[in-house]
């Protein structure tokens, strides 16, 4: 298991009460299988996903990330953790508009005490994956809002994560760039065999996805649209 919440439990404080932003919630996701969780907004998706990059600890509940119980651990432990195992795709791509895309993922390297230029190999064989292999020397103003989401991609998976954690990548696309960019999420999660987790909005593009839970209130449950299917994680492939 790569990824796993059990019996999580997250409060903010809300006047002289509490808030519950998560209640009692449970969620396994596999190595290379991806997991959509949807809901309203104010329903506890960000929350959830902001507990299993370790960034907020809960109140109560296990987080299990690629085999390590991350209760106890402390901040540097922590830190190390989200650099070396959990990759981000963050909502914005916010790349650097000074560096080339070969650069955007080179920078990951130099985060991790490597040289960039000894990971820029790495660099150029995921702009590949993502199919922009042609654009590796390419600024962000010289490429479309597609182009700049996959970098975003290829960037969070620069450090071979165990755990993808991916925050409304389709939010600024149209249509046909949404699907798309869903499209590589689910190829590189089963190529790769991370564990990913997709927080949407958008429910027209999740066919392909392993599984499907709703948040509501704070609590999990498959929805009864997009009931749960589960199909065996591929092998990892180079």
């Amino acid at each position: 298991m790569s990824l796993e919440l059990t019996d999580v439990t997250l409060t903010y404080p809300d006047g002289g009460a509490r808030l519950t932003a998560l209640d009692n919630v449970s969620l396994t996701v596999p190595a290379g299988s991806m997991t959509a969780v949807i809901g309203p907004s104010g329903s506890g998706k960000s929350s959830l996903l902001a507990v299993a990059a370790t960034l907020i600890t809960p109140d109560r509940g296990r987080v299990v990330i690629d085999g390590q119980d991350t209760a106890g651990l402390g901040r540097a432990a922590l830190t190390a953790l989200r650099r070396t195992t959990i990759g981000t795709v963050f909502q914005q791509p916010n790349l650097l508009p000074s560096l080339t895309a070969a650069e955007q993922l080179q920078v990951m390297a130099h985060l991790d005490g490597r040289s960039p230029r000894a990971a820029r190999p790495r660099a150029l064989e995921l702009l590949a994956a993502v199919g922009l292999a042609e654009q590796a020397d390419r600024r962000p103003h010289q490429l479309s809002g597609g182009q700049r989401q996959r970098i975003n991609i290829a960037r969070a998976l620069m450090n071979e994560p165990a755990v993808l954690l991916v925050d409304e990548p389709t939010s600024a696309l149209d249509h046909e760039r949404g699907a798309a960019v869903l499209d590589l999420l689910t190829a590189l999660t089963h190529q790769r065999a991370t564990a990913t987790v997709l927080v949407t909005h958008d429910r027209s593009h999740l066919g392909a996805v392993d599984e499907v839970v709703e948040v509501l209130d704070g609590r999990l449950s498959s929805p009864r649209d997009h009931p749960p299917v589960r199909r065996p994680p591929r092998a990892r492939t180079a």
